[in-house]
C-alpha cells in the first residue's frame, strides 16, 4: 500500500506555478490576480478563503477579498460580482459556498463571467468539460486527476466507481474519469444514496472515489485487493486521543481499507491540499488568456 501524499504534491505544483509566475513577471507580463467573495462568517468558509489567499501569496499572485454580511441581498451580491466581471485587473473570481438561504447559488454561478469562473462551475465551463474542450476544471476533481498522474496510477480501461453525485465533485469526477484523455479512459459507475447493492459494485472497482459526505462509509469488505482509494470526505469528530479534542475522518474507514489498497489518500493531507492548487492552476490559465482568448 502506498499513501498518496497530497501535501507533498501540492507543494511541488505550487513551486512550478511560482517559477512560471516569476518568468511572466520578468518578461513584463501581468501578475495573475484572484478575487474571493465571502458572505457572512461561516467558520469553514473563513478558513478556506484564508488558505486560498495564503496560497496566492506563496506563488506570487495578487489576491483580493470582498467580505459581505449575511444580510446582503441577492441583487446587491450580483451587482458586486458584475463589478468584478468588469475589472480587467482581476483574472479569476470565486464566491465561497455555501451562501445564505435567501441567495441563489445558481444565479451567483451564472452571473460570474465564464472566463473568470476559476471554480469551473459556470454551465459554459461544465459544458466544455463534458465536450472535452479546454476549460477550467472543477478544483477537487482536477486535483484528484493530478494526484493519479503524479503517482503514475494506471487508469486506462480500469473500472472506476465514483460514490456521490454533487455538481462540485462526484458528477464532474465521473466525467473526467470516463473521457478520452490521459488519466481518464475508465469505465465509470456513478453511485449515490439511492444506489442499491453499492458494496457489490465497489467490490468490482479498480479505482474507488468516495465523495458522499458520510463518515467512514466505505469499509474493508466493500473493496477488492489492490484497489486505488481516493477519499474526498472530511469530518471533524470528537476524540479523547488528541490534544485538541478533535480529529478528522474521511468517507473511508481508513484502518480497514488501507491494508487492501494499492494506493490510498489519507484524511487530512490527501485530496484537500490539491483543491487549492487546482484553483491556482485555473487562475494562471485565466491570466494567460489560454481558455478564453
Amino acid at each position: 500500500m502506498e499513501l498518496i501524499d497530497g501535501k507533498k504534491i501540492s507543494n511541488e505544483v505550487k513551486q512550478e506555478i511560482a517559477a512560471e509566475v516569476e518568468q511572466i513577471k520578468k518578461a513584463g507580463g501581468k501578475t495573475p490576480h484572484l478575487a474571493a467573495m465571502i458572505v457572512g462568517h461561516d467558520g469553514a468558509s473563513e478558513t478556506y478563503v484564508a488558505a486560498k489567499v495564503k496560497a496566492c501569496h506563496a506563488v506570487g499572485f495578487e489576491s483580493s477579498e470582498f467580505r459581505f454580511e449575511d444580510d446582503i441581498t441577492e441583487e446587491q451580491l450580483l451587482a458586486e460580482i458584475r463589478k468584478v466581471n468588469e475589472n480587467d485587473d482581476i483574472d479569476g473570481l470565486i464566491v465561497q459556498l455555501p451562501l445564505p438561504k435567501h441567495i441563489s447559488e445558481t444565479k451567483v454561478i451564472e452571473t460570474i463571467r465564464p472566463e473568470k469562473d476559476v471554480d469551473g462551475f459556470h454551465p459554459m465551463n461544465v459544458g466544455k468539460m463534458v465536450a472535452s474542450l479546454p476549460t477550467y476544471l472543477p478544483a477537487t476533481p482536477a486535483g484528484i486527476v493530478e494526484l493519479l498522474k503524479r503517482y503514475n496510477v494506471e487508469t486506462s480501461g480500469k473500472n472506476c466507481v465514483v460514490i456521490g453525485r454533487s455538481n462540485i465533485v462526484g458528477t464532474p469526477m465521473s466525467v473526467l474519469m470516463s473521457r478520452k484523455a490521459a488519466y481518464g479512459d475508465c469505465t465509470v459507475t456513478l453511485c449515490h444514496s439511492r444506489t442499491k447493492n453499492i458494496a457489490e459494485i465497489t467490490r468490482q472497482a479498480d479505482i474507488v472515489i468516495v465523495a458522499l459526505g458520510m463518515k467512514e462509509f466505505l469499509t474493508g469488505d466493500m473493496v477488492k485487493e489492490g484497489a486505488v482509494i481516493i477519499d474526498v470526505g472530511i469530518h471533524r469528530v470528537k476524540s479523547d486521543k488528541t490534544k485538541s479534542g478533535w480529529k478528522l475522518l474521511g468517507d473511508v474507514k481508513f484502518d480497514e481499507v488501507a491494508p487492501k489498497a494499492s494506493f490510498i489518500t489519507p484524511v487530512p493531507g490527501g485530496v484537500g491540499p490539491m483543491t487549492i492548487v487546482s484553483l491556482l492552476q485555473n487562475t494562471l490559465l485565466a491570466s494567460k488568456k489560454e481558455i478564453y482568448k
